[in-house]
């Protein structure tokens, strides 16, 4: 028997950063209201602070928060509920 893999939600953001703290907010709310109907589907929601990787300093530091789904950029700056739970649903089928 095969051991599922979580989906992996990963914030990536920086200290004092309002858009970051409702990001963060919002996709913890989108995943609970998810979760309950997918338990097969564990997710595993992450943050990440950019200053902690001068790699995400390069990348991002115009573009926090970033969301990213197992590994791949979701989105930056603003999470929608309706496209964040789409993308689980998405990720949930591979």
């Amino acid at each position: 028997m095969s051991q599922v893999r979580p989906i992996l939600v990963t914030v990536i953001g920086k200290p004092n950063c309002s858009l970051c703290d409702s990001a963060e907010a919002q996709v913890s709310a989108v995943v609970r209201e998810w979760q309950p109907s997918h338990p097969d589907h564990p997710v595993e929601v992450s943050t990440v602070n950019m200053y902690d990787d001068p790699d995400l300093i390069s990348r991002y530091s115009e573009e926090v928060p970033v969301v990213q789904i197992n590994g791949s950029t979701h989105t930056y700056w603003k999470v929608d509920a309706d496209r964040l739970s789409a993308a689980l649903n998405q990720a949930a089928e591979a």
